[in-house]
């Protein structure tokens, strides 16, 4: 493969990385934000509206930061029933068609996400809530997940490729 093509792998391999190690962190904001809800609510009777829909948005960023690291580490969900007993090389094959499907979806996805955002800032979107958050800050990083994850999806399809012609990456 060109050195370009290895840079780009290490470049988006290492940028799915740091997104998913900042995703994982969201654990404990969703952790003390919870604890401080229970604390307010039950001992101070003094209940915080906002905390459970914080939450809400901070799983959702949490799922969507992590796909394209778990797609990096293949660590997504995969039949291995009849995967386990192929070759590398048809591996890589099978990998190499799913990649493609994953590349489709996830186009249809971004193309959804983007109509979604411009339609969020055209009419300032807001959730129906005590707490009325706006869900512009959700849906681009919506997009912005979708698009990392494009770009490790072609990571994939290079590295695939890669061990079909018997290289590296």
């Amino acid at each position: 493969m060109s050195p370009l093509i290895r840079s780009y792998v290490r470049v988006v391999d290492r940028m799915s990385d740091y997104v998913g190690y900042l995703a994982a962190s969201l654990i404990f904001v969703m952790g003390a934000t919870l604890l401080m809800d229970a604390v307010t609510r039950n001992v101070l009777n003094i209940p915080i509206h906002w905390a459970i829909e914080f939450t809400q948005f901070t799983l959702a960023a949490y799922f969507f930061m992590g796909g394209a690291m778990t797609l990096k580490n293949e660590e997504h969900v995969r039949m291995d029933l009849w995967y386990a007993n192929l070759s590398e090389r048809a591996k890589a094959r099978t990998d190499l068609f799913t990649s493609g499907c994953l590349i489709f979806y996830l186009g249809v996805m971004l193309v959804g996400s983007i109509s979604s955002l411009q339609y969020a800032i055209e009419t300032n979107e807001r959730r129906f809530s005590m707490w009325n958050p706006s869900v512009i800050p959700i849906k681009t990083l919506l997009t912005f997940c979708i698009v990392l994850m494009l770009l490790q999806s072609f990571s994939l399809v290079f590295k695939h490729i890669a061990t079909l012609r018997g290289e590296r990456l």
